[in-house]
């Protein structure tokens, strides 16, 4: 906890908070592969040796793979305007975040990432200048950018590069989430083609759970907003919404969340809001309740827990925490690792299964996800991710 609160409207700085203390500096930095230690190895790490590389990478473009850092660099990129629980706070306030991401990469997958933090939130603006930087990195991670935006932002990218690109907003989430289901599910012996779920918010995460839930086979599938259940007779729905409409048009009912939750095996919370107690007493037995807004929950866990066999959270003070980290380290490790042209929705369905089987036969209410900290996550993605990219033609890298 730190000792001072931040006010976003002034400066709070305690230089003897020990988070202020961590982040003095930024969390990272950039070092050397190879040895300066003289004038010989001056002349082939830079000038005139780099000039036999550069020229041989300008008649045959590939080797810049082999002999540059592109083959292991990620650049996360965000506009700052949807930055964790605090909004639209810019791209400069952004970078602690972007760099912590970055650091995460590194940890984790063994992946270099550059925060980049770009002062425009004009989609034309923003493609426009990814796609002038993608030459320099071997995947493109986009980051907290506000919906709906962020659909358009990343669907022109993936046309436009033929390198991964993956909003981590959306589809980290979303395997983190299926991994953690299979596993609830497998727990309270229910089928995901039977399972009643009820999905609290329709920004980036709410669209891409909705979108691997029903490529997993769940079907009765219905999604809140403010303004209530997203069914397709409600005006004023914007492209996304209306996809979601379109998508739950057999299941989604005009109507409040606590009469959408009526009966509900599952309720996935990714909103931010409040779930009133009486809608939770709705739901059916054995229920599971994956609240997962940070750091206040939707639900408070030991209030879930009055009416769920399951519960899961954001936060690490809870068992079962569903946290992205599990899945964007190893996804990129699999796709650089092949040179992959993208990532496809059978490569996340693989990650999410392979996280989820990493639990095993030590399955129990506390425990349907790994830890953060389990080693074995990102080689587990990575290989599935690899696997599925060679079968499904868009290894550039075969072996």
């Amino acid at each position: 906890m730190v000792a001072t609160d931040i006010d976003m409207t002034g400066s709070a700085i305690d230089p003897e908070d020990p988070v202020f203390a961590l982040h003095r500096g930024g969390k990272m930095e950039i070092s050397a592969t190879v040895p300066l230690r003289d004038a010989a190895d001056l002349s082939m790490s830079y000038t005139p040796g780099v000039a036999l590389v550069c020229e041989a990478i300008h008649t045959d473009p590939e080797v810049a793979h082999e002999y540059t850092w592109v083959s292991n660099t990620v650049a996360v990129v965000t506009d700052g305007t949807a930055v964790l629980g605090l909004g639209d706070i810019g791209p400069a306030a952004s970078m602690p975040v972007m760099e912590g991401k970055a650091v995460l990469f590194k940890q984790f997958g063994g992946v270099d990432a550059i925060p980049i933090a770009l002062d425009t939130t004009d989609v034309d603006e923003i493609v426009e200048t990814v796609a002038r930087l993608a030459p320099s990195f071997g995947g493109i991670n986009l980051e907290d950018i506000s919906a709906p935006r962020c659909f358009e932002i990343e669907r022109r990218l993936i046309e436009r590069l033929d390198i991964p690109v993956f909003h981590d907003d959306q589809h980290g989430t979303a395997v983190v989430t299926l991994a953690a289901l299979i596993n609830a599910v497998r727990l309270t012996e229910r089928d995901m083609q039977h399972l009643k779920v009820v999905i609290s918010g329709a920004g980036a995460a709410g669209v891409a759970i909705t979108k691997i839930l029903h490529a997993a086979g769940v079907r009765r599938i219905q999604v809140i907003d403010r303004s209530g259940v997203i069914h397709p007779g409600r005006e004023g729905l914007n492209e996304a919404k209306q996809w979601l409409a379109d998508q739950t048009a057999e299941w989604a009912r005009p109507g409040t969340i606590a009469e959408a939750m009526s009966g509900a095996d599952v309720y996935i919370g990714v909103s931010g809001g409040t779930v009133p107690e009486e809608a939770l007493a709705g739901m059916a037995p054995d229920a599971i309740i994956f609240a997962m807004a940070n750091p206040n929950p939707e639900v408070h866990p030991e209030v879930a827990q009055r009416y769920a066999r399951v519960v899961a959270t954001g936060r690490s003070d809870f068992p079962n925490q569903i946290n992205n980290v599990l899945v964007f380290p190893g996804i990129f490790r699999g796709a650089l690792d092949v040179r992959a042209t993208g990532i496809s929705e059978a490569m996340k369905l693989a990650a999410a299964t392979a996280i989820a089987d990493l639990v095993g036969d030590d399955l129990t209410e506390a425990y349907v996800i790994p830890s953060p900290f389990d080693p074995r996550v990102a080689q587990a993605v990575a290989r599935a991710v690899t696997d599925t990219a060679r079968r499904e033609g868009l290894a550039r890298r075969p072996y």
